[in-house]
């Protein structure tokens, strides 16, 4: 081959030699911002559907919890007597920051006091918890954070709602701040700085020490690894439509 054509050969190589890495770039360049993405905005959604595994955890069950049909779909339903459900895991253990959902019915005939959401550290008595008080035929939502010896407690005695109905609840933590929500709308909010929660397990239906039992469904369950705002909530499957 001349000179030439060595030279009209190395033209026809150059657009390919120059071009061939920049469209290798492209798919490594959304690759790495697609892990950023997964990394900084987590979530596990809980499907209370069965009674075997929540979550992808395998689930000890307390009494004889039913499995029960809303709108189309299965959740827990609860006695109010002995029935509770515990999973060997904390979702929030070692966030600054998180959000806890749940799409829940509390029914007639319970107790005043119930716990039907324990998250409970192991090694340290740090504990989330939502809980509610009966009064007459409503119910209000009363939440607790605790992390060491810092803690705060939202006691929404004013925030009346109709028990026999499903509702979606927020607790959320931004750092700073804990605030809860009954279906999108704040209720009470309040100072907290805790350091990171420890590894530990949930209960649902119960107090983890087996008192203040639930009386009614549970049908999801989100956690999320920073404070959501309200247009993130998760909506109410369940909510009976109009």
């Amino acid at each position: 081959m001349g000179f030439k054509g060595l030279k009209g050969l190395m033209r026809l190589m150059r657009p390919i030699y120059f071009v061939r890495p920049i469209r290798r770039i492209g798919p490594i360049v959304l690759l790495v911002l697609g892990c950023a993405l997964v990394l900084t905005v987590q979530s596990q959604t809980w499907q209370i559907d069965n009674l075997t595994r929540i979550g992808g955890h395998v689930t000890l069950v307390l009494g004889k919890p039913e499995i029960v049909k809303a709108e189309g779909r299965r959740a827990v339903l609860f006695n109010g007597t002995g029935d509770g459900l515990v999973i060997e895991t904390n979702p929030v253990a070692g966030l600054k920051a998180f959000t806890v959902e749940a799409i829940f019915r509390p029914d007639q005939g319970g107790e005043k006091e119930q716990r039907w959401l324990h998250v409970q550290g192991d090694s340290r008595d740090d504990r989330v918890l939502l809980e509610i008080r009966v009064d007459g035929d409503n119910w209000f939502l009363d939440t607790f954070i605790k992390s060491g010896e810092d803690r705060r407690t939202l006691y929404a005695e004013n925030f009346k709602h109709a028990l026999g109905r499903w509702y979606h609840v927020a607790l959320v933590f931004d750092g700073q701040t804990m605030t809860h929500y009954v279906d999108g709308k704040a209720e009470m909010s309040g100072p907290l700085s805790i350091t990171p929660l420890v590894q530990g397990k949930t209960s649902l239906g119960v107090r983890m020490n087996r008192v203040f039992w639930f009386k009614g469904a549970i049908g999801k369950v989100r956690f999320t690894n920073h404070a959501l705002k309200t247009g993130e909530f998760m909506s109410n499957e369940f909510k009976t439509r109009e």
